[in-house]
């Protein structure tokens, strides 16, 4: 299941995922059971730690999602504990230059290709099913790039002419308050850089995605229509909240 949704997410084929924030596997495997094809295991902005993960990435694949964990920053060492605790991908955030994607890349691979530390884990069936491992690592980690600052929309080409990239996803929140309009997702600047984005990895021929973070389903409509390929679903928080003020609005 995992090499299938990787091939669709890479060949730019439509793939819906969502943003796991609570440190739940009951959260995780709801998700996973409800039809994402792939799970963000929030490192950056919630309270789960890598302690959590083991377990937050069984209950993903435990109805056939793949548990992807956005990192907290940049850091080889976190990309290699990840990666041995069982994530099939990495997002990492705040690229803003080639250098940047090229230091991720090599902290995915083992030597000769990377600088990641080998041992035995979760990953590794903790130890029976390492050779296999070492050959799957090779090529279907998947690499997806936060393009969520100015700076990296100015260094958009370098950036997204790296082959091993598997996707970009724009996080709005942060782009759009590094451009001083926080938030302001219908500004016209903001809509210009997305553009720009967009067309720059139509050159490259790098599957394109975006974080809705509003459970809004003509927004959903909207991002398919505008051929976002990647696009992760809102967030478990702003679903549950978005429900539970239901009867309560209006």
């Amino acid at each position: 299941m995992d090499n299938e949704v990787a091939k669709k997410i890479s060949s730019g084929k439509l793939s819906i995922g969502t943003w796991l924030t609570f440190p739940s596997t009951d959260v995780a495997e709801v998700l996973s059971e409800a039809g994402y094809e792939w799970i963000v295991v929030d490192l950056e902005h919630s309270a789960i730690s890598i302690a959590n993960c083991p377990d937050l990435f069984r209950s993903i694949e435990l109805h056939g999602s793949i548990p992807i964990a956005r990192l907290t920053n940049n850091d080889p060492n976190l990309i290699k504990r990840v990666l041995d605790a069982g994530a099939k991908g990495i997002i990492v955030p705040n690229i803003e230059t080639k250098e940047d994607v090229l230091e991720a890349i090599k902290a995915t691979k083992y030597p000769p290709k990377g600088n990641r530390g080998v041992g035995l884990s979760r990953a590794q069936g903790y130890g029976n099913r390492f050779n296999e491992y070492v050959e799957w690592q090779k090529s279907e980690i998947m690499l997806i790039v936060l393009i969520e600052n100015i700076k990296a929309v100015n260094n958009i080409k370098s950036i997204l002419s790296i082959s091993e990239i598997t996707a970009y996803i724009i996080g709005p929140y942060d782009l759009s308050a590094s451009m001083g309009i926080p938030g302001k997702f219908k500004d016209k600047e903001f809509l210009e850089k997305i553009s720009e984005i967009q067309k720059v990895a139509k050159e490259f021929n790098c599957p394109a995605g975006y974080h809705l973070v509003e459970p809004d389903l003509n927004e959903l409509k909207r991002l398919i229509k505008e051929k976002y390929s990647m696009i992760a679903f809102s967030v478990d928080f702003r679903m549950l909240d978005t429900v539970a003020q239901g009867p309560f609005k209006g």
